[in-house]
């Protein structure tokens, strides 16, 4: 949806046309309730939110990150597409109704001001294994409005590639943005695209994306329904599909570009953005404001967001340290894998310290862009690993943010895996983080390497662990 200067939506009349395009998928029937449905046949619920929260409350900060203000830090401005309202985290922009929805609303002050919500997942490693698929579906009612007083709306459930986050999104769009469910100025209707390559032009036409025009949706303002993207890789090509209450109606295949912009667009994690903003080049496209006829407040609601993923690859990172862990190399001088790699028994490191944990013994802190650690001898057998956790925490102020980089044998060697953080509640509050690695094989030494726009600390880690 957004992510760069200018991303203007060159969609105009031209987007009328719908691409309805094949491919098989579990159909998904709209719900009369907020209970979040099972997983299809050969899928597993990897995440989901439905937001039963008591009325005017939050959201829960350990599942979803608030943008505030007018872009991310070091990125740009108006959140890179020309939108005029500043995002908050106010329960009157951003809140549970009570009703099992959550409800992002924009206001206008006033002075004439906008303010309105947007969200992240604090995930970042929704990722589709190899032979597998991913699926990222919502139920969402658009904001009821239409007409001129509906001018400058722009509700939308998309998703960026996990590498945005460190650098404010100034890497758009190579990461890649799939838009799950756009729409504009009130219109019955949704768009869908992928973003990715290069701006402007590339393989993905931007700033217009690959996009399924303007899909007729009558009922989208007035009643909830299913939206939902398919990233298929059990098929050859490649296809990430888009459905609407459980029906496909477009596609984009990995055989309409290079295989390095859709590998850099598909393959690898992303996290799930919520947001309304007002004004923009998308709805310019189509006429809108806001002006002074748009009426304020007016919410687009989300009944739940789920993540379902079929293929290999863990559901459930392991959260809980060994017994007795040790706080120094190990003797002998060979590390198991497999086994939990305690952070603080490293056999070389950047400028960190150790301290105590809250889940007992210790784990390294203090760190920021540029530090590192070192395990010698790390033995990762023969067969193959399937992926890598961290177990993690921060403290980092809003804004703060960075990878966790696996390399391996050099600090200086591409990384075979990483995923992002920013603040999970504190530095004491501990999550499991997984993300999808390189296949190694063989004894090797391990690197964690640490990498952020920002210089303050984003980091605490107090294990690692490969699993097969």
């Amino acid at each position: 949806m957004r992510s760069t200067p200018n991303k203007w939506r060159r969609r105009l009349l031209a987007a009328a046309a719908v691409v309805i395009a094949g491919g098989a998928s579990a159909v998904f029937v709209a719900q009369a309730d907020a209970a979040v449905p099972p997983a299809p046949s050969g899928m597993s619920l990897i995440f989901s939110d439905d937001f039963t929260g008591a009325a005017g409350t939050g959201l829960n900060r350990s599942n979803w990150i608030y943008d505030i203000g007018t872009g991310y830090p070091g990125g740009a401005a108006n959140w890179g597409t020309g939108e005029v309202e500043r995002m908050t985290d106010s329960t009157q922009n951003v809140y549970q109704d009570g009703n099992g929805n959550l409800a992002i609303k924009p206001i206008r002050d006033a002075a004439g001001n906008w303010t309105s919500g947007r969200v992240e997942t604090q995930r970042t490693d929704f990722a589709a294994p190899a032979g597998g698929k991913l699926r990222i579906e919502g139920r969402l009612q658009q904001p009821n409005v239409t007409g001129a007083e509906a001018a400058g709306y722009w509700p939308a459930f998309w998703t960026l590639g996990d590498a945005a986050r460190p650098v404010g999104a100034t890497n758009w769009p190579s990461i890649g943005e799939w838009d799950i469910m756009e729409s504009i100025n009130g219109r019955p209707s949704v768009f869908s695209a992928l973003h990715c390559g290069v701006n402007p032009g590339g393989p993905c036409n931007e700033t217009t994306g690959l996009g399924s025009g303007e899909k007729s949706c009558p009922t989208c303002g007035t009643a909830f329904h299913t939206y939902a993207v398919e990233y298929d890789r059990s098929v050859s090509p490649e296809q990430l599909r888009f459905y609407l209450d459980g029906a496909q109606y477009h596609q984009v295949s990995a055989n309409q570009m290079d295989a390095t912009t859709w590998n850099n667009a598909t393959h690898r994690g992303v996290f799930i953005i919520l947001n309304v903003a007002m004004g923009g080049g998308f709805p310019a496209a189509f006429g809108g404001g806001p002006t002074a006829a748009t009426r304020s407040g007016v919410p687009m609601l989300v009944d739940y967001v789920a993540v379902y993923r079929s293929g290999s690859g863990g559901t459930t990172p392991p959260t809980t340290p060994p017994t007795t862990p040790p706080t120094t190399p190990p003797a002998g001088g060979v590390r198991d894998a497999y086994g939990q790699i305690e952070a603080e028994s490293y056999n070389a490191a950047s400028s960190v310290i150790k301290e105590t944990s809250s889940e007992g013994g210790q784990n390294v802190g203090a760190i920021s862009n540029g530090d590192w650690l070192q395990f010698d001898n790390v033995d990762f057998g023969t067969g193959g690993v399937r992926d890598f956790v961290g177990r993690v925490s921060s403290g980092a102020a809003g804004g703060v943010s960075g990878l966790v980089e696996v390399r391996v044998d050099s600090r200086s060697n591409a990384p075979i895996g990483s995923f992002a953080l920013a603040n999970t509640g504190g530095w004491q509050s501990w999550r499991s983080v997984p993300a999808n690695v390189a296949n190694v094989s063989g004894r090797h030494t391990v690197f964690l390497t640490f990498t952020s726009g920002q210089p303050a600390d984003f980091v605490n880690v107090n294990w690692i662990q490969f699993r097969r």
